[in-house]
């Protein structure tokens, strides 16, 4: 399985949130929680669910709940993916 990098993550966050104006994912979002690019806990749940489906990489409720940043999204799956 190759990394799980930032523009996959982008990818599933874009379908995730749906077309909404106000989120902001373009640039260097590593670091920059969801809450502040205005990406609600729903959307989280949302881009967990196509994580496990997409990826393979089960991402439990209580765990998506915990990922504040992508940074730790990529950690957490590709973790769990066994790449890194």
């Amino acid at each position: 399985m190759k990394d799980f990098d930032l523009d996959d993550l982008r990818n599933l966050m874009r379908i995730s949130a749906g077309e909404d104006e106000e989120i902001d994912i373009e640039g260097d979002i590593v670091d920059t929680t969801f809450t502040d690019m205005n990406y609600d806990s729903l959307a989280v749940l949302e881009l967990a669910s196509r994580i496990e489906r997409d990826w393979g990489v089960a991402v439990p409720d209580e765990v998506a709940a915990d990922l504040r940043t992508p940074r730790e999204v990529l950690d957490y799956v590709n973790r769990k993916a066994g790449v890194n």
